[in-house]
């Protein structure tokens, strides 16, 4: 296992799994953890063993915010020119998939950072909330945004005004995650899933997640025509006529990314 100063990293299986460690602080999401973690999902962008991610939070949350204690001494001017928060935007570019296993609390800067994930599988202990008005400002990651493509304006409104907290039951019916597990299970739950990700071809992986992303943006009309190019380039590969003989000869594939 390989330790950073905020992050713990495992390997195995091609899957990186990620754990956020200041379990004193619940996890709150302060500048070291945003660069380091920006950093960490570029570089598992680039490694070749490795097709998908998992993050977690040590404790007893996800990650319950963004440092408030290191951003109160904040001004506009310093806001501004710094653009703080903007290498969340990098960790969110990143092009494989990447899996919130959402154990416990999952509040502000946490709620969004499990939305940045491609998938949010979530503990029936779960809790999430956008609490951010309680402060006097508003979500800053992406909060806004991500939770109104997710849940809809209604429920968008009504979590972001109110600052309450819901439950993983509620997340999942009004489809902020993905799937909610018993709290012991969530980790075998979540390397069965990510380990399922990780045994196809890391070019179809990466085709999947950009045209599931790219419905957010698009019409379906170009979104169609977008996702039939992606379908029609992997005929290129090795790993579709691989993966297609298998499924003739009936036997497991051999996927080899390219």
């Amino acid at each position: 296992m390989t330790a950073f100063n905020t992050l713990l990293l495992n390997k195995k299986n091609r899957v990186a799994y990620i754990t956020l460690n200041r379990p004193d602080s619940l996890n709150a999401l302060n500048a070291e953890v945003m660069t380091e973690l920006a950093s960490l999902i570029a570089d598992l962008d680039r490694d070749p063993d490795i097709a998908v991610s998992v993050i977690t939070g040590a404790g007893r949350a996800f990650a319950a915010g963004a440092d408030i204690k290191e951003m109160e001494k904040h001004s506009f001017v310093s806001m501004y020119l710094d653009d703080y928060f903007a290498k969340w935007d990098r960790f969110a570019a990143a092009r494989k998939p990447v899996i919130a296993a959402v154990n416990g609390f999952a509040l502000g800067g946490g709620c969004e950072l499990a939305m940045m994930c491609d998938i949010i599988i979530a503990s029936d202990k779960a809790k999430f909330g956008q609490p951010e008005i309680k402060l006097g400002v508003t979500p800053g990651m992406g909060g806004s945004q991500r939770l109104t493509k997710a849940v809809g304006k209604a429920k968008a409104m009504d979590l972001v005004l109110t600052g309450r907290m819901i439950g993983a039951e509620e997340a999942d019916r009004i489809g902020l995650v993905s799937r909610v597990v018993p709290a012991d299970q969530l980790e075998a739950i979540v390397a069965e899933a990510a380990e399922a990700i990780a045994s196809y071809s890391i070019p179809s992986i990466l085709a999947c997640k950009e045209m599931v992303a790219a419905s957010l943006e698009l019409s379906t009309t170009e979104g169609v025509r977008f996702e039939r190019r992606l379908f029609q380039a992997l005929f290129s590969t090795e790993d579709q006529k691989e993966g297609m003989n298998a499924f003739v000869e009936k036997r497991a594939a051999d996927f080899k990314d390219r």
